[in-house]
């Protein structure tokens, strides 16, 4: 025991002093801190405004369409698909059909992506308004008036879980959901390639040989994925105090002129909802706080530490086995590591499908198979145990994963011993599960 935590201390206090580790650390957050911020400043400053000739021959849009940020309308006398550019113009404007939809566009160069939106919108706005005030005798002003003195629907959702009856926000078990997943997708690549480079180099460096005359090989093993896996786990707690500190910072010191500028923005992209669900999205933000309040945060953050270090072990052994059998050929590690990557691929996949049918047969099959369960079934958790995750399934998904931690340890560390002293030879995956499966 005493060797394996000597071999923990190691690892941990090689990589963490390590300049590399420390300038990566800190400044991960900080440039991605300082990626949000320009795209936010440039969102909002770097809006191109285009002055647009319309010749309306229906007569709805003159006095009817308004101008935006991004688009200004004006009715010239005089103007047309030859003279347009020459009077300042970006685009004309036209209906030649004389329909109502029959609009078209003519510029001397393609409109950005909100300039289209925002034309679009505004010329079926406009076309409706002239609808509804023409057919119905209806004034839009006194539509909208009505329209926010009923306000929008809302739905009050609740659940049962256990003996307690809880409110439910889908988006926001969909985002809990999404976000833990999606990090320990990331853990498991990144980390797990970090063990198997740590066992490639020290293997081609000779440092193997050395230590395996002092400890065992299983020793080595499980001390360099403990030790990497501590190294992971202080860079994220780093990751996170930062992240929230600075963008906490930014956004305190960002005016507050220019994030209400970037949510326009935002909110006039194609999808972006209208300004109307905006606000209603506003208006229900304390119900969003309070339904946020009543998450069961205990067994969330406790069930992510679960899959989060028992998933990093569980692929860590298997990536440490493929390590120790690759020489300096970049790749043969490649073609090793396909069938130990592609399972946390396609538990990615998976877990698009768990977030959005979390009581789903896929969703339920793959959170109990070791090889997805960390990424799946931290998808379906947000959703509400014991409603949406049984009890019996929760715990049969932690044993069986905690059971295939300790099968792939057994079955890496026999690779292990003997991939690790082995030098000039390919090993293929016939010859892995012969070393793992012979007798002693």
């Amino acid at each position: 025991m005493n060797k394996i935590l000597l071999i923990i201390q190691r690892e941990y206090l090689v990589r963490v002093r390590n300049k590399t580790f420390i300038l990566s650390t800190i400044l991960t957050p900080l440039l991605f801190a300082g990626l949000i911020t320009t795209v936010t400043i440039i969102s909002v400053k770097n809006i191109d405004h285009e002055k647009i000739a319309v010749i309306d021959h229906t007569g709805t849009m003159e006095g009817n369409i308004e101008n935006t940020k991004a688009l200004s309308f004006e009715f010239p006398k005089g103007v047309d698909s030859t003279n347009y550019i020459a009077k300042g113009y970006s685009a004309l404007l036209y209906t030649p059909g004389g329909g109502n939809n029959g609009y078209k566009l003519i510029s001397k160069k393609q409109l950005g992506m909100v300039a289209e939106s925002q034309l679009e919108d505004k010329i079926n706005e406009t076309l409706e308004n002239q609808l509804l005030k023409s057919k119905y005798n209806v004034d839009v002003k006194d539509l909208e008036a009505e329209r926010k003195r009923i306000g929008s629907a809302k739905i009050d959702q609740t659940y049962q879980e256990g003996s307690e009856v809880k409110r439910g926000n889908s988006g926001l078990a969909y985002g809990i959901g999404y976000g833990s997943g999606f990090l320990i997708y990331i853990t498991l690549l990144i980390y797990g390639m970090m063990v198997m480079r740590g066992v490639t180099e020290e293997k081609t460096n000779r440092i193997a040989e050395v230590i395996i005359s002092s400890v065992k090989p299983f020793q080595l093993m499980i001390g360099k994925i403990i030790g990497i896996g501590a190294v992971g786990l202080t860079q994220f707690l780093i990751w996170i105090i930062l992240l929230v500190g600075l963008t906490s910072a930014a956004t305190a010191l960002l005016p507050h002129e220019t994030l209400q500028q970037a949510q326009e923005s935002t909110q006039q992209m194609p999808g972006g909802g209208s300004m109307s669900a905006a606000s209603g999205a506003a208006n229900g933000f304390a119900d969003f706080t309070n339904t946020l309040s009543q998450a069961n945060w205990f067994l969330i953050i406790g069930c992510f530490l679960f899959y989060f270090l028992f998933g990093y072990l569980f692929y860590a052994s298997l990536f440490a086995a493929v390590g120790s059998t690759v020489n300096e050929d970049a790749q043969d590690a490649q073609s090793l590591q396909l069938p130990i990557t592609m399972p946390i691929i396609v538990s990615i996949i998976i877990m698009m499908n768990a977030i959005t049918n979390p009581s789903g047969s896929l969703a339920t099959w793959a959170s109990l198979i070791p090889f997805c369960s960390p990424i799946v079934m931290m998808a379906r958790i947000p959703f509400g145990v014991p409603g949406t995750v049984p009890y019996w399934q929760l715990l049969l998904s932690m044993t069986l994963l905690v059971g295939g931690f300790l099968f792939t340890t057994w079955v890496s560390a026999k690779i292990y011993r003997t991939g690790i002293l082995m030098y000039g030879k390919k090993a293929t995956w016939k010859e892995m599960l012969k070393w793992a499966f012979r007798s002693n």
